[in-house]
Order: C-alpha cells, then sequence, then structure tokens
C-alpha cells in the first residue's frame, strides 16, 4: 500500500506558523544599515518605513499557506533591501506612531498552480506561476507605486519557491523606484537654509 504523499495546505499554514514562532523575524525592530551610494556621494539612511499589509487574493482561489507564504517572504525580502528604516508586519500597534510610513498592498492577479513532480520529470511542464499588483501607498491613500509583478518556479523546486521569486521580485522593483522626499528629510533640509 502507498502512503499517501500529499500534504494539506493547512498543514502546511501550520508549519510555516510555527516556524515564525520559533524564530520570530526582528523586523519592525531592525533598523536599516547605512547604503553607500554611488564613488563619490555620500551614504544616506533611510527615511521612510514599511508596513506589508497582509496578501489580498483578489478573485483568485489560493490557499492560504501561500497567501501567508508571500507574505512572510515579503517581509524578509524587504528587510533585506536596507530601503527602509522599518519593516513592520499588517497591524502592529506602534505603526500609529511612525512617521513616514509606507503601506504595501499586494494583490493576486493570477495563480497556476504547478507540480513538483512534473517539474523534476525531463518535460517542460509543472510550472507554478504567480502574478500580483503591489501598491506601495502612503497613509493617506496617495498611490507612489503601483506595478505587476511576476514570480515563478519552472524547474526543479518546491511550489513555495514560487512565493519567493516572487517577493523577491517584488522588494527589487521597489529598490529600484524612486520614492519622494520623507516629511522628516524636509524638516531637516529646511533647518539647514
Amino acid at each position: 500500500m502507498k502512503a499517501n504523499k500529499r500534504v494539506s495546505p493547512f498543514v502546511i499554514a501550520v508549519a510555516i506558523m510555527m516556524t515564525a514562532v520559533a524564530h520570530p523575524p526582528q523586523l519592525s525592530a531592525q533598523t536599516a544599515a547605512t547604503e553607500l551610494s554611488a564613488p563619490g556621494k555620500s551614504s544616506h539612511n533611510p527615511k521612510w518605513s514599511v508596513q506589508v499589509k497582509m496578501i489580498d487574493p483578489g478573485d483568485v482561489n489560493i490557499s492560504a499557506s501561500f497567501q501567508i507564504g508571500i507574505y512572510e517572504s515579503l517581509l524578509n525580502e524587504l528587510s533585506k533591501t536596507k530601503r527602509f528604516k522599518q519593516v513592520l508586519r499588517d497591524g502592529e500597534r506602534n505603526s500609529s506612531d511612525v512617521p513616514d510610513l509606507l503601506i504595501l498592498k499586494t494583490t493576486i492577479e493570477k495563480y497556476t498552480a504547478g507540480s513538483e513532480t512534473q517539474r523534476a520529470a525531463p518535460t517542460v511542464s509543472g510550472a507554478t506561476k504567480l502574478t500580483v499588483r503591489s501598491q506601495l501607498c502612503t497613509r493617506d491613500g496617495q498611490i507612489l507605486f503601483d506595478r505587476t509583478v511576476h514570480g515563478k518556479v519552472l524547474f526543479m523546486g518546491s511550489n513555495f519557491r514560487a512565493t519567493h521569486n516572487l517577493a523577491r521580485n517584488v522588494a527589487k522593483t521597489i529598490e529600484q523606484s524612486p520614492l519622494p522626499v520623507s516629511s522628516m528629510s524636509a524638516l531637516g533640509q529646511s533647518g539647514q537654509l
């Protein structure tokens, strides 16, 4: 008798949550290190903080485990960019006290479930693909960034690799996009006149 190798989405979601509890990310407490600009330019500290909202599944039928996977990967990848002073989770109590806070909203637009088994075979099938719309907004709702971003796993690897690839692509796109001058920067510059 063969053992059933399918893992329920609930089990995966519980495993992700247990990992987050066992190894809590220090994202909200992390302060980004100083970034170095191009040679000849002075270094600067990030002025903005970002709060990552929970993933909106939109009209797509996608498991909660994939939504959590995208969310956790986004938190991790955004903190790696060193673009923000703080990366906050949705619902953090102290977020209302954070000056210059941006909100990242992510809505799933398209999801193609893949098969790890098919990807392992010498065929070109089984790809897991995700497409999301990411919006970076100010507290008052002004949209600073609105992009469609893709993530996928084509060959070897877990289906959850697509969530990591998607989050890395979202973070890279945000990192390469200009942000307006923060109010704290404007205050500092006006005092130097």
